[in-house]
């Protein structure tokens, strides 16, 4: 177990409050520092114990911190990486939440001034919900997160990131920028865009007769717009692929239905079956 001395959480939502609670209960930190946008977030962060104090500042809180965790939207990350970089003193290792890697980690890398470094990370783990309320300090345990150090990370600096998530209680993967974006395209990013899509498919007026199947298949579809345009548009190359294979999918169901074809129906489902089973029975 690591113990920091201050952490910085910039944005301090569902993930960045979770990280803060989770670091404040296990006592991972002396001190966790909220940066947010809106004072009534601050405040509320501070009331649920989410962080020890807040500030406006995001300057202020990286010149102190040793660990700077970016939990704001995929299209701000550079950005507010490179600002906590320039205002740091205390040469900070740099991490972020962000679902989408290779074009943030390209732009970061290598390049960050007063000696910060920052190595990539994503916590497989969220919802629909947002907001400081929203925060659970156990929301990590026993959940995957992905670490993408490149050539240029330092070994060390890799390792104290994969424990920090270690002692917040998740199994953690490493995984190349490209790999990453590559597999969430498949199983992140693509199951967003189908949730949404169904749900714009269902008529309003059909609504009341829409029961579990319907609420659990587009549950994600209540997330933020604005934040998930941004991450299919930083992976549009490997979305796109995803639904390709998806379209190739459909259009075997599709196939198998005009064709009346029941036993390539049942083909078809038994082998989506078989590989939703082999995903329940993974550790």
């Amino acid at each position: 177990m690591k113990h920091w001395d201050t952490v910085a959480v910039v944005g301090i939502g569902l993930i960045g409050g979770s990280i803060g609670l989770g670091l404040r209960r296990r006592g991972l930190a002396r001190e966790v520092v909220g940066v947010g946008r809106r004072q009534e977030s601050l405040q509320t962060a501070v009331q649920l114990g989410t962080v020890d104090r807040t500030t406006l500042d995001l300057a202020a809180a990286a010149a102190e911190a040793d660990l700077i965790i970016v939990c704001t939207p995929v299209g701000r990350i550079a950005a507010d990486v490179r600002a906590a970089a320039a205002a740091s003193q205390r040469r900070p290792l740099i991490t972020d939440v962000g679902s989408t890697k290779a074009q943030i980690v390209a732009e970061l890398e290598g390049g960050l001034p007063g000696g910060a470094r920052f190595v990539g990370s994503h916590p497989l783990a969220g919802g629909e919900k947002n907001g400081p309320a929203a925060a659970d300090g156990d929301l990590f345990v026993g959940r995957t997160v992905v670490v993408t150090p490149t050539a240029l990370t330092r070994p060390g600096d890799a390792a104290d990131l994969e424990q920090l998530w270690i002692d917040l209680g998740a199994r953690v993967v490493r995984m190349s920028p490209d790999d990453h974006d590559r597999a969430l395209a498949a199983t992140s990013h693509l199951p967003h865009l189908v949730a949404a899509a169904l749900a714009a498919a269902t008529s309003i007026d059909d609504l009341p007769l829409t029961a579990s199947g319907w609420a659990d298949s587009t549950r994600i579809a209540a997330g933020d717009p604005e934040l998930w345009s941004q991450i299919f548009m930083s992976n549009r190359a490997n979305v796109l692929a995803a639904l390709d294979r998806y379209r190739t999918a459909l259009d075997n169901f599709q196939q198998a239905l005009g064709d009346g074809s029941e036993p390539q129906l049942i083909r078809l489902l038994g082998e989506a079956k078989c590989r939703r089973d082999a995903r329940n029975e993974r550790p």
